[in-house]
């Protein structure tokens, strides 16, 4: 009774503590749905224009590349070609909606038509599109749903069937759309003569050019305000997009030199002969090491990274460090250990013999029936061929020009083509008993050799020189860093991280000779740091919102190694900063100011005082055009060329500003072009270069003014 007296008396109290927890809940709510304060849709990748790209969708597209690829390109990659894809499909519907443009049933007929004419399932006894054996496929696909039906060897459902003709619609709409615009663009009349004026109206001149060099970079002042004016001024050109710049330090778990000699004293061990107890015997028994193992193959599979290649190699197959080494040995001697890319070995001379690196033979091949590459109709037996092939080797043998005559037996039509010849070098992939006979044997040798391919019957031809030719035998360990090693790593890695904490991140990296890595405008959506590969993680942690200015993480990488990165930048989207922009900036406002500078100091009007007046010599231009405005001994100056084609003959211009410097002209004579009857041909090349490009560029404009909401870096 007590406790129930005790919350009546503080009823009043409760009913305020709940009211006010049931406030929060939907002031949270609120807050959460209100435009002010809205988070993106967690189910939305992208809005394009008002239309949504769901997130579901996209991401089974990204997962559909992804296993086409096999593995071939990363997950970034693979997202960012199916965004392209979609990105363009959204921004064309919203201008598809605009204008009304739909697929109705008649054009759907005529896309289906044009796409499946070729398929025998839609075709009648004459051999004509028959558009009711379409319309009963579908029928019967969709009656049958979710099953599916065989169409040119490919299975396909409904479901795929509606896709396909989705993707005729798209390109349908597209057509339409692109042919609407192309219809605005071509080119007039008046468009072609004007390009045939450019081409062929030209003009005498003089000149004169005062270069922007005449006047000292030290008179001229370029402040921050200049720089922001020009940049706004030039906004399209130090328009920048949102990017991050980072510092790193990579720490490797290469391994020591410790790791080295560990390995060198297991291959020494491996090297001798050794005695082992036998527990069977209960003896001692000698149990042969690499030196003088009469069976290199099996111990090399058992104790080598490396196993054995068994087969000759030349000189070129060895670093020039170690091949005079190796071909100084003798058969059995052996050298190492030694460190070679990432291995430890030590190689055994195994034999060596000189044979020529080329050779050239002819040969017939009598498949059978299981051998490799034989023909699926082939029923002869291996007997049956080894006895066919025994008898062309008797005729040829006695008689080598019946060779060509017999070749018709053979079943390697491509060297049939070239009367039997092959012309290979050793290191070619060729059948081994092939190889072996080819090379190891003379000039005129004929011989039957059996390879997986069947029974061969070869002539050796031709050889090149003979030259010496080894076989070694590598016991090679992997050089890796062990747990020791890696252990060290770490704790470098950690004493750096404490000490950046306390002091400044360059001058820490200095003092432990450390090499600071800078990476500068790294975009929201990029995945790959230059000197690390692809590390999305790492870009993804420059652009969380909880990242601050010179903010430390340390990451491990994939291959065991350590990256610790320092954010050093923030750079929004919009104008560049003053001082990256005045990389470009201040040589082109020092121009400016220059040719104020020059303009403002001549005073004369005459042609000739200026010249003398500015120690410039008056220059001659003849036969210059619009279409390749360039002034001989100066270059290209199209502003300067149209300005003189303004000005009339005999008349003086005033200060042209150009590209090297400020120009004085004076025009002598202007010939114009005669008049044609027809100025077609120039319309029609002016319509090829505008249209040959067209669909490209008004997709750019379009991409350019759509308004899109990307969403990705939320979950790629």
């Amino acid at each position: 009774m007590a406790i129930l007296n005790q919350i009546r008396q503080r009823s009043l109290f409760l009913i305020v503590v709940i009211a006010m927890a049931l406030f929060s809940f939907v002031l949270a709510d609120v807050i959460r749905n209100s435009s002010g304060f809205s988070l993106p849709d967690q189910n939305v990748i992208a809005t394009v224009n008002g239309i949504e790209m769901e997130r579901e969708y996209f991401m089974r597209k990204v997962e559909n590349l992804e296993r086409q690829n096999r593995g071939s390109g990363t997950n970034v990659q693979s997202m960012n070609a199916i965004w392209d894809v979609e990105l363009r499909k959204l921004i064309l519907a919203s201008e598809f909606d605009k204008l009304q443009i739909t697929v109705e049933r008649d054009l759907m007929r005529d896309l289906l038509k044009s796409n499946l004419l070729s398929f025998d399932e839609f075709k009648d006894p004459q051999g004509e599109f028959d558009q009711r054996k379409l319309n009963e496929f579908i029928s019967n696909l969709k009656e049958i749903s979710p099953e599916t039906m065989d169409l040119q060897g490919t299975q396909i459902n409904y479901e795929s069937w509606n896709n396909y003709e989705s993707t005729l619609a798209s390109s349908g709409l597209e057509k339409i759309y692109f042919n609407l615009i192309r219809s605005g663009i071509n080119s007039t009349v008046f468009e072609g003569e004007t390009q045939y004026n450019y081409e062929n109206d030209n003009i005498d001149l003089k000149y004169i050019k005062i270069p922007f060099s005449t006047i000292p970079d030290s008179l001229v002042k370029v402040t921050k305000s200049d720089v922001k004016k020009y940049m706004q001024k030039n906004e399209n050109d130090y328009k920048v997009k949102a990017s991050r710049n980072l510092i790193y330090v990579k720490f490797e778990e290469n391994s020591s030199k410790h790791d080295e000699k560990q390995i060198e004293s297991q291959l020494t061990e491996l090297l001798n002969d050794r005695e082992e107890f036998d527990f069977e015997t209960k003896t001692n028994k000698k149990v042969l090491g690499f030196k003088n193992t009469r069976n290199d193959e099996e111990f090399l599979n058992l104790n080598s990274a490396i196993k054995l290649y068994d087969s000759y190699v030349f000189e070129n197959s060895f670093s020039k460090e170690m091949m005079p080494i190796i071909y100084s040995l003798n058969k059995g001697e052996v050298y190492g250990p030694y460190k070679e890319g990432e291995f430890i070995k030590i190689t055994k001379l195994v034999d060596s013999r000189r044979i020529p690196d080329s050779v050239k033979v002819r040969h017939i091949l009598i498949p059978y029936s299981g051998s490799l590459r034989s023909d699926s109709n082939e029923t002869r037996t291996k007997e049956q061929a080894k006895k066919k092939a025994d008898s062309i080797y008797r005729i040829v043998v006695r008689r080598p020009s019946k060779f060509k005559s017999l070749l018709s037996l053979s079943s390697d039509k491509a060297s049939n083509e070239n009367d039997g010849e092959i012309e290979f070098s050793y290191i070619d992939g060729f059948a081994p008993e092939f190889k072996d006979f080819s090379f190891l044997n003379r000039v005129g040798k004929i011989s039957v050799v059996e390879t997986d391919f069947g029974f061969h019957i070869i002539e050796i031809l031709s050889q090149s020189k003979r030259k010496k030719a080894v076989k070694v035998a590598n016991l090679a360990l992997k050089l890796e860093a062990s747990e020791r090693t890696i252990d060290s790593i770490f704790n470098i890695t950690s004493k750096f991280e404490i000490a950046i904490e306390k002091s400044n991140f360059r001058d820490v990296a200095s003092e432990f000779n450390y090499k600071v890595n800078p990476v500068n405008n790294i975009r929201e959506l990029n995945e790959n740091i230059p000197g690390v590969g692809s590390q999305r993680a790492i870009v993804r942690w420059a652009y969380n919102p909880d990242t601050n200015l010179d903010d430390i993480r340390r990451f491990n990488l994939q291959n065991g190694d350590y990256l610790v990165a320092m954010l050093t930048s923030i750079n929004p989207e919009g104008l560049m900063s003053i001082d990256k922009a005045s990389i470009t900036a201040i040589s082109e406002i020092k121009k400016e100011k220059k040719a104020k500078m020059i303009i403002d100091r001549i005073k004369s009007k005459s042609f000739d005082d200026i010249s003398s007046s500015q120690n410039q010599t008056i220059q001659t231009a003849l036969a210059v055009n619009m279409k390749n405005p360039v002034l001989s001994g100066t270059g290209n100056e199209p502003n300067v060329i149209g300005h003189a084609f303004g000005i009339g003959e005999g008349v003086m211009s005033k200060g042209i500003i150009g590209n090297k410097g400020v120009f004085y002209v004076k025009v002598d004579r202007i010939k114009y072009a005669n008049v044609m009857s027809s100025y077609q041909n120039y319309t029609n090349l002016l319509n090829s270069i505008t249209l040959g490009s067209y669909n490209s560029k008004v997709y750019e404009a379009l991409l350019e003014s759509s308004e899109i909401e990307d969403n990705r870096s939320l979950f790629y």
